[in-house]
């Protein structure tokens, strides 16, 4: 196993442009006057003259990021995902989504785990909000190694893009030496046979602690990490339906309109079985520590294995 790394994903989609950027000189990144949150400082101290800040502005942003992708550059257009996609929704389904540019917007600091800003900040209905938009792909990385992969991925995709940054660091759980990150394919992290979760995001660590734990307790749950939300993988989640019977859903983000019923609607369509959605149920999030909300929602390893437990014996 390489080393691991303690770091939150935003941090490593900023190295990650550093990166691709040596390679791809069509790459250019736009701020919206948060690059030393977001991270996008990483690309600007290495790469000033690729480097775009519109200010807060953040619709004037992708306006920008649509004009450089119709002269033939890649743009990275980022800001904090309740600005990102939610200020900027009406330019991103128009000026983005309706031509389908090669355009790639970023949301950092979003969920809970943005921690004492709040709940103005605390975007859990970013995915939601991007899933409606036609062709547009949905990515929610879960640690620095997918991060970085699925930043490269994005790049590749020849299309408009959504990348889920969060603002808390996290140890990894991926080893670099065998991961392989593919868009659309879902990654079974444990096997079991009494009942499928299936995870995205940061909370992917918190589910693979609370599955293993409860293996200890007799309680034999696959776990699949859900890195892309759209195009959701249907291979993947009719295999568990067919082979545990049970799903349940685990993401920090609201339980509407996010993976939970991207999940539900495959079952529903393909092979009906019983899904619980955890995740923000339908509240706004408050001030407070990053993990002590996580405790607070459920969504840190110990509520998850408390809510799986009540869920499977209900």
């Amino acid at each position: 196993m390489a080393e691991t790394k303690k770091i939150a994903t935003r941090e490593s989609f900023g190295m990650a442009l550093c990166e691709l950027a040596k390679e791809h000189d069509d790459i250019v990144v736009l701020d919206a006057d948060l690059a030393a949150a977001t991270k996008t400082e990483i690309f600007k101290k290495a790469y000033p003259d690729r480097f775009f800040d519109c200010g807060i502005s953040e619709a004037n942003m992708i306006g920008a990021a649509a004009g450089l992708a119709t002269a033939g550059k890649v743009p990275f257009a980022a800001s904090f995902a309740m600005f990102s996609t939610g200020r900027a929704y009406e330019q991103i389904r128009n000026s983005v989504g309706y031509p389908h540019l090669n355009v790639k917007i970023a949301g950092s600091h979003a969920g809970i785990t943005v921690g004492e800003d709040g709940a103005t900040h605390q975007c859990c209905e970013d995915l939601a909000l991007m899933r409606t938009i036609p062709g547009m792909v949905v990515l929610n990385p879960a640690d620095h190694y997918e991060m970085v992969e699925a930043t490269k991925a994005a790049y590749a995709y020849n299309g408009p893009v959504y990348i889920r940054l969060g603002r808390l660091a996290i140890e990894s759980f991926n080893d670099p030496d065998t991961y392989k990150f593919e868009l659309g394919k879902g990654i079974t992290l444990e096997d079991g046979d009494d009942v499928t979760v299936i995870a995205t995001g940061l909370v992917v660590n918190e589910a693979l602690k609370a599955v293993r734990a409860l293996k200890d307790k007799g309680v034999n749950a696959r776990l699949i990490n859900m890195h892309t939300i759209k195009p959701i993988d249907k291979d993947i989640i009719v295999k568990a339906a067919k082979e545990t019977g049970r799903i349940i859903t685990v993401e920090e983000h609201n339980i509407i309109g996010g993976l939970g019923e991207a999940v539900a609607a495959v079952t529903a369509e393909l092979c009906p079985v019983k899904v619980n959605r955890i995740g923000i149920e339908d509240v706004y999030g408050h001030s407070g520590p990053a993990l002590g909300l996580l405790a607070e929602f459920g969504l840190d390893a110990e509520g998850l294995e408390k809510k799986i437990l009540s869920i499977i014996n209900d």
